[in-house]
């Protein structure tokens, strides 16, 4: 079991990456603007972090099998805080390009083999509660972000970005005192085998292969209505920004407390398959449900549950995939995370689309995809168990 110095130091290093995302928001269309950029230079921005994340995340896992989680973790958090430092002294489009390159492949560094820590460090009952606990340091990250960044800007619009460089700095020095490497802990050391080709079948077509294809399913549902639902709002109902500031706020706070001290009780009384299938089976309600909402009062209802579901999914299908395969954690979680970040690009492009043609088909849509999900969840289910 995790005693509470590496709970605390892994829990900061995924707050950080957060907080550092999240940070930027408010501030960036400005920066741009006075960089002399505009929103094709912002969508190259947003789409470059995306797709560093999808690509190396693998690479990052593989390495953390090999080296060590601790070394991977240090790695993404001193390399975050650089980006950050380059983003606060940019002075052209292409400075920018290159920090939120570094920024995206550092960061996928530190998440996956966080994960992957959690995994080796945890029994398999305490899993799902700290693979949750990590979840819930994300989501506080991304509220505090938004209105920290929004403050400091108030005082120079560099200053947020050299925050952040800070905060990553001191998280970084934490990690190297208070970190210890799970691996060596663990006993795994002398067990571990190189990762090659042949691996990778078995990672997609094995156990794993359906998990992954779930963790994917659910990515793809959480940020195609995430993306879609401020503008459904303000078109359909005519929301004012502190209405849909609101949606957000609660979203968040939701999210914190059920993955902080809920999931993880859920988890070990009902266990983890049954957890997900219920999260699967709530994605597609909400999607279907946002359709019949009437006003403020619904859309708040409906994203609540929206947020129970997100909060109960991800971390349990994390802790799960982690079970499958001993030998190679830091891999299957780059995987995961690719799964998570292609579903991040695909879906925002495929539910804008959507919208364009009628404002209600991205979640008529949204709905159907999770549906299959809940028909794929239930027959994994079904072979594990006649397994």
């Amino acid at each position: 079991m995790m005693n509470k110095k590496p709970i605390f130091a892994l829990n900061l290093a995924t707050l950080v990456i957060a907080l550092g995302y999240s940070l930027i928001l408010p501030v960036m269309p400005f920066y741009m603007e006075n960089l002399g950029a505009g929103g094709r230079e912002l969508g190259w921005l947003t789409a470059v972090y995306a797709l560093a994340q999808t690509v190396c995340a693998p690479f990052w896992g593989a390495l953390s099998d090999r080296i060590g989680r601790k070394p991977i973790i240090s790695i993404g958090i001193i390399g975050y805080s650089i980006s950050l430092f380059l983003f606060g002294l940019a002075s052209s489009f292409w400075t920018l390009f290159i920090a939120r390159s570094l920024s995206g492949i550092l960061s996928s560094a530190t998440s996956v083999a966080s994960l992957a820590y959690v995994g080796d460090s945890s029994s398999e009952e305490e899993r799902s509660k700290n693979m949750s606990q990590l979840g819930a340091s994300m989501s506080v990250g991304v509220m505090m972000g938004p209105l920290l960044g929004g403050i400091l800007a108030g005082y120079s619009l560099a200053l947020p970005f050299f925050t952040g460089a800070g905060i990553s700095f001191i998280a970084f020095l934490l990690i190297l005192t208070l970190l210890p490497e799970s691996i060596e802990r663990s006993g795994q050391t002398e067990k571990r085998k190189p990762f090659d080709f042949s691996d990778l079948k078995n990672i997609i077509f094995g156990s794993a292969g359906m998990v992954l294809i779930l963790i994917f399913v659910v990515h793809f549902c959480q940020t195609g209505l995430q993306g879609i639902t401020g503008l459904y709002v303000v078109d359909k109902f005519g929301f004012s920004t502190k209405q849909v500031g609101v949606i957000w706020m609660a979203l968040a706070g939701i999210l914190i407390v059920v993955q902080g001290f809920l999931t993880g009780p859920l988890a070990k009384k009902i266990g983890e398959k049954p957890l997900i299938l219920i999260g699967v089976f709530c994605k597609a309600l909400v999607a279907f449900a946002m359709v019949l909402t009437t006003g403020f009062v619904s859309v708040l209802v409906v994203f609540g549950l929206f947020a129970v579901s997100s909060a109960i999914t991800v971390p349990t299908l994390n802790a799960t995939l982690s079970k499958t395969d001993n030998q190679h954690k830091g891999t299957l979680m780059g995987f995961a995370s690719t799964a998570g970040n292609l579903s991040k690009v695909i879906a925002p492009l495929l539910t804008g689309y959507l919208y364009e043609s009628n404002i209600e088909l991205p979640y008529i849509t949204t709905g159907g995809i999770a549906l299959i999900g809940v028909v794929i969840c239930y027959i994994w289910i079904k072979n594990q168990k006649n397994k």
